[in-house]
């Protein structure tokens, strides 16, 4: 069964960590580039990261130098590390797989992961 399915979310405090996963089966997990949004109440779904080789990663600006996008393709996992989260991180995290052109647009990603609710407390 083709499916992503995310997992490590949480409640935390402000300043906190929270290491994010996102286990995918049924597909060439290696073949595809792979990103994390994430969608707070009352928002657009927002991008994160992306990321393709290890060497080829995107970050929204509001994450750069807190967040950490990596990948495990023997293990078919792809991982988001939070670091000094804010409470402006609270949002529901969603793993994708990207088949367009444009990391950051969510139109580019077809296959989606159900979810892992952060939430940050002050």
């Amino acid at each position: 069964q083709v499916q992503l399915r995310d997992s490590g979310g949480g409640l935390v405090q402000a300043g906190d960590s929270l290491r994010l996963s996102c286990a995918a089966s049924g597909f060439r997990f290696s073949f595809y580039v792979m990103g994390w949004f994430r969608q707070a109440p009352g928002k657009e779904r927002e991008f994160v990261a992306a990321i393709r080789a290890s060497s080829s990663i995107y970050y929204a600006d509001s994450v750069k130098g807190r967040f950490t996008i990596s990948r495990d393709d023997a293990k078919n996992t792809v991982y988001l590390q939070m670091n000094s989260l804010k409470p402006e991180d609270k949002a529901v995290y969603c793993c994708a797989r990207r088949v367009g052109s444009d990391d950051r647009n969510p139109s580019s990603y077809d296959l989606w992961g159900q979810g892992t609710q952060v939430t940050v407390s002050s």
